[in-house]
């Protein structure tokens, strides 16, 4: 288990794993401005970001936000999957560039500037990536002005100033890397609110210098984001520029299509639940494992509607083990999804106790006792303070008695913090 006591001890590990991998440049520069739509409001402040290639790069794969109203990034950027070759991401946060009047144009301006200050070293189409308050446009001449710094610092130091670069209502970077072959994988994601992928307000940005096959990645990331990204839930609500980005400056030798799956499982299934642990005002990370299900999807949809229970999120955060909230969120599910359930085969647990199992719950004095100090124990301080104290979780595992089956789905608690951050995010 990770623990950490200071904000300076977690940056520090992530400053240990940030190397970028061979073949890659990034660089962060900061601008201030006045959103258009509230000019009476205080000035805004908005970090651009560039990940670059060296060279252009014919293997990469993205997978984006199935919401009906994407920001123009994911338009922009499904678009870009047809092309030969890219040659990195451009990246801002504050704004999601969504629905906004000239949202592609906006874009498109700001990656030309940025393209024609890089003197000609950008061979190839670079995906815009943006994330913040939907409805807004882009500073577009602020962000145009700031090229050509952002293009003068490019850089091989760390991919640490990206990960803080990136955030918006996160509490604290989310940084990984794992080997593979003569390489490595690293990743940075932020999110902390809007969190319910289905893809694919989350972003990912995954790079490799292990040369691997365009066909080969979109695959294997494919499978890989529908196992972790697509299993973690903040609030139910699935942003409208959630991505993944994955790219390849193959310098390095080749690797199996099963190595590289292990690899990136292990990197993405630790970052999505870094997420979950930095979600807007979380409490607690609430691990469910379901099994005995008839499919996979039946499993996951029984597990998503136990952690996204609003009443199963309270009783939680509080502490308090009303594990009847837990029962009545499995049954509405199967209610409503056309599931006939025997009640004497569902058995659930939470940590290490039987809670309900034979068609009756299994409680007394003393239990309830132990499982309101297992959620205590397992809580994390709010406000957050700038850093993950610990990784524990609370773990609820339900057998349904259907078939052979399972899935797991992490999400988090519902707290004041959560409702305050969401109420005042642009006052």
């Amino acid at each position: 288990m990770n623990q950490y006591h200071s904000e300076e001890q977690y940056l520090e590990e992530l400053q240990r794993n940030s190397c970028l991998p061979g073949g890659f440049s990034i660089s962060v520069q900061s601008i201030r401005f006045v959103p258009e739509e509230k000019q009476d409001g205080p000035e805004a402040s908005m970090n651009m970001t560039a990940i670059v290639l060296d060279e252009p790069t014919e293997s990469f794969a993205g997978v984006f936000t199935k919401n009906a109203f994407p920001g123009a990034p994911v338009r922009i950027g499904r678009r870009l999957l047809e092309e030969t070759a890219v040659q990195g991401v451009l990246i801002n946060n504050k704004i999601s560039n969504v629905c906004t009047p000239q949202g592609e144009d906006d874009a498109h301006r700001v990656l030309h500037a940025f393209t024609r200050a890089m003197k000609g070293k950008i061979k190839a189409p670079l995906f815009p990536s943006s994330t913040g308050v939907i409805g807004w446009s882009l500073p577009v001449k602020a962000m145009c002005e700031q090229a050509p710094e952002l293009a003068a610092a490019l850089n091989k130091d760390s991919l640490l100033p990206a990960a803080k670069a990136i955030m918006t209502t996160d509490s604290f970077p989310k940084l990984r890397s794992v080997p593979l072959g003569e390489g490595r994988i690293s990743g940075i994601a932020k999110g902390a609110g809007m969190i319910e992928p289905n893809m694919a307000t989350m972003l990912s940005f995954l790079l490799t210098d292990v040369s691997v096959p365009r066909d080969m990645m979109r695959r294997v990331l494919s499978r890989v984001v529908d196992r972790t990204y697509n299993t973690i839930s903040v609030d139910s609500d699935q942003s409208t520029s959630d991505s993944v980005l994955f790219f390849s400056s193959g310098v390095c030798a080749s690797v199996t299509e099963e190595e590289l799956e292990k690899a990136l499982m292990a990197l993405c299934l630790p970052l999505s639940e870094d997420i979950v642990r930095n979600g807007e005002g979380c409490g607690h990370v609430i691990k469910v494992m379901v099994e005995g299900a008839a499919s996979e999807s039946q499993a996951r949809g029984f597990a998503k509607a136990l952690v996204n229970s609003p009443l199963s999120k309270t009783a939680v955060f509080g502490n308090d083990p009303n594990v009847g909230r837990f029962i009545q969120a499995l049954g509405d599910y199967a209610g409503n999804h056309g599931v006939q359930l025997d009640e004497e085969k569902v058995s659930l647990s939470l940590g290490d106790e039987t809670i309900y199992s034979g068609g009756r719950f299994r409680l007394d004095n003393e239990k309830e006792k132990r499982l309101s100090g297992y959620l205590k124990e397992r809580a994390l301080p709010a406000p957050c303070p700038g850093y993950p104290v610990h990784d524990k979780t609370v773990e609820i595992f339900v057998d349904l008695g259907i078939g052979g089956s399972r899935a797991r789905v992490t999400g988090s608690d519902l707290s004041y913090e959560y409702v305050r951050e969401n109420a005042d995010y642009r006052t």
